[in-house]
């Protein structure tokens, strides 16, 4: 007799079928053994139950990771990670801007320009072999947050804006070339067609296929501190404060941790993670 399939909430309205293969396919993501997997998947299995959401079977296997692999969990929890990066999107726009730094731009974050009818903030302003890449970056809370296609509308009228005018002076060297959109989570098919049509560079979660954020920050290493799970999440957010958003950036500036009142003992078990996790 066929099993019944289990019912999971993805959010309030939609819902799926539990998938074993969807769950170690993450878990694989993460760079998790085959041994760790198996082990996760044999105990959450039998927790599962019609009508569970998917944060609680994500929370159960990041649990059993963290006890496995702390390597591993940090990895897993990157999604999670960059969420945990707000409530302001400034710290996200530091880790795009490392990003483009990482492939060879010159950047700078928080840029007042002129356009041809208004001034404009551009989040992250970047240069490379005299082109110059106006980005946007939204930065959302919550998964369920999509940009839709009023988005990438909006950000093309800005950067056209700011294209006329940057163009047209005679003081600028460099050609402002292309307006770029970044956010966190997802854009519409509709946001995309749009994109596409008009020139407008995307990037997400996911997209582009194989080389959106997640990829790119696995590439480069370049992990925010919310993913560390040596760390508590009002510690992580006393170094955001402090100006640090990269595990990277703590690496560097370790007396940090002791300011904010870690202990020695505890300051070497973050370090240890760092150096597993960023391969230092």
């Amino acid at each position: 007799m066929k099993q019944k399939p289990i019912f999971i909430k993805k959010n309030s309205i939609d819902v799926e079928p539990f998938s074993t293969q969807k769950l170690e396919h993450s878990l694989q993501r993460s760079g998790a053994s085959k041994e760790d997997i198996e082990n996760i998947i044999s105990k959450i299995q039998p927790e599962i139950y019609d009508g569970i959401s998917s944060n609680e079977i994500y929370k159960k296997a990041f649990a059993y990771l963290k006890k496995s692999n702390r390597t591993s969990a940090s990895r897993y929890s990157l999604k999670r990670a960059i969420f945990e990066l707000g409530p302001t999107g400034y710290p996200f726009e530091r880790l795009v801007a490392a990003l483009l730094r990482e492939k060879g731009f010159n950047t700078t974050v928080s840029v007042i320009l002129n356009g041809e009818c208004v001034t404009h903030e551009i989040d992250v302003l970047a240069e490379k072999e005299g082109s110059v890449y106006a980005i946007e970056c939204k930065f959302h809370s919550d998964s369920k947050v999509f940009s839709n296609v009023k988005i990438p509308l909006y950000i093309n009228s800005r950067f056209l804006d700011i294209q006329k005018q940057w163009n047209t002076n005679p003081k600028n060297t460099t050609h402002l070339k292309q307006g770029w959109l970044v956010t966190n989570t997802r854009f519409t098919i509709d946001a995309i067609n749009y994109a596409k049509c008009v020139g407008l560079t995307l990037l997400s979660w996911d997209y582009p296929s194989k080389n959106g954020i997640k990829e790119n920050i696995d590439t480069y290493g370049l992990y925010p501190i919310t993913t560390l799970t040596t760390l508590t999440l009002k510690e992580k957010h006393q170094l955001i404060e402090n100006d640090i958003v990269l595990v990277k950036e703590l690496y560097k500036t370790s007396y940090l941790l002791k300011k904010i009142g870690i202990s020695e003992i505890r300051i070497k078990r973050v370090l240890d993670e760092i150096t597993h996790l960023c391969k230092i």
